[in-house]
């Protein structure tokens, strides 16, 4: 039988388990399960890889040259309020304006990640 400390252990798993999974859902995020074990690190990785040289290392997207070719800011905290994370997908995914499609290059589980990944960057 199992002590009541791996209880306890096993509890507080489960239940941060659950609390994570219904916060997924309720962000109106469409990671569902895929998305939720995604590791953060890998999405920063992808970040840095894919989106970093026209977005910047911190998403603010500084700089004359990225200005004038209108690449976004995703720090703003206007901007990332009036955009859904289902339009955030669809931009990585299919690309918008100059910004390339990612769909061939990404699997849906890495896009969403990346799509949790760029909320993190709000200011």
């Amino acid at each position: 039988m199992c002590g009541p400390k791996v209880f306890r252990l096993a509890v507080s798993i489960v239940g941060t388990l659950l609390v994570i999974f219904s916060l997924s859902f309720a962000s109106g995020t469409r990671a569902g399960i895929d998305g939720l074990f995604a590791v953060a690190g890998d999405a920063k990785t992808t970040y840095d890889a894919k989106c970093a040289k026209c977005h910047g290392k911190d998403g603010r997207a500084k700089g004359l040259i990225n200005k004038a070719k209108g690449v976004r800011n995703l720090t703003d905290a206007k901007w990332q309020q009036d955009i859904s994370d289902e339009r955030l997908f669809n931009s990585i995914s299919n690309g918008r304006g100059k910004m390339p499609s990612f769909k061939k290059k990404l699997s849906e589980a890495e896009i969403d990640a990346l799509v949790a990944y760029v909320r993190r960057l709000k200011r």
